[in-house]
């Protein structure tokens, strides 16, 4: 495996790279996350002679600090730009992606302003606009000191548990803020944008996104697909990795 920085945007981001074959696949990581906490059965375990796989911490996150993490207005975009960015920088022209939470909502921006440079795209634990019902999920979580220790672990490993704790905070005021946009849009307007084949994954148990989010993103990704997982829960690519990652190779193969 392979570990570097790269120089992007003004910012030196943290990757890993395994595998030496002709699909890239680029891995999107969830708030907070890394490719450490959010892919450790991805970057093992994916068929290393047919992809070459490729996970990053987006800026402020993980390795990829200094800076420190801030929740700007536009900042899934300004992650979108970073993520298609790095992987130009590391040589690819043409690449898949695979989102995981807010990396799924990094991804759609991605594909939507990018069509020529994604070849198919994984989405899962993800939403394309902030609810009531979301608003009230996010805030019952922003105190991390409730998290039971094996939920906090990982992050404080990473972060330490005060400064963890203070960009979780951070973060949930950063997802809250679309709830003032028409409808709550983090990203409906450029869905139809979206042409490359989609795959949308929901554990049909996740606790942090209702139903009601996959089904959209079903209804406006043209062509795309849903496949259900009835005991998924949040974290179903670390929970049932076996599961998860033929359907994904199987996907990309198609």
């Amino acid at each position: 495996m392979a570990l570097g920085r790269q120089r992007v945007n003004g910012v030196d981001l943290f990757y890993e790279q395994t595998g030496s074959g002709k699909h890239p696949v680029l891995l999107l990581p969830g708030a907070l996350g890394c490719t450490r906490t959010d892919f450790g059965p991805q970057l093992k375990s994916l068929n290393k002679e047919r992809f070459t796989v490729v996970g990053w911490d987006p800026r402020g996150y993980g390795k990829s600090r200094p800076p420190d993490r801030d929740f700007p207005p536009d900042f899934f975009e300004r992650d979108a730009q970073d993520a298609v960015d790095l992987m130009k920088a590391l040589g690819f022209d043409k690449f898949s992606l695979l989102g995981w939470s807010d990396g799924g909502i990094t991804a759609m921006m991605a594909a939507a302003k990018n069509p020529d440079l994604i070849s198919r795209m994984v989405v899962w634990g993800s939403n394309a606009f902030v609810s009531q019902q979301d608003l009230e999920l996010y805030e019952a979580v922003r105190d991390v000191s409730r998290w039971s220790a094996r939920m906090r672990q990982p992050m404080e490993e990473v972060y330490g548990a005060e400064v963890f704790a203070k960009t979780w905070n951070a973060w949930v005021d950063g997802i809250a803020q679309y709830s003032k946009r028409p409808e709550g849009s983090i990203c409906m307007e450029l869905l139809p944008l979206i042409s490359c084949p989609t795959l949308i994954i929901h554990g049909e148990k996740d606790p942090m996104v209702p139903n009601f989010h996959p089904q959209y993103l079903l209804k406006h990704i043209k062509g795309s697909q849903l496949h259900l997982m009835p005991e998924g829960k949040h974290n179903l690519h670390l929970r049932y990795t076996d599961e998860f990652n033929k359907l994904v190779e199987y996907f990309l193969e198609d």
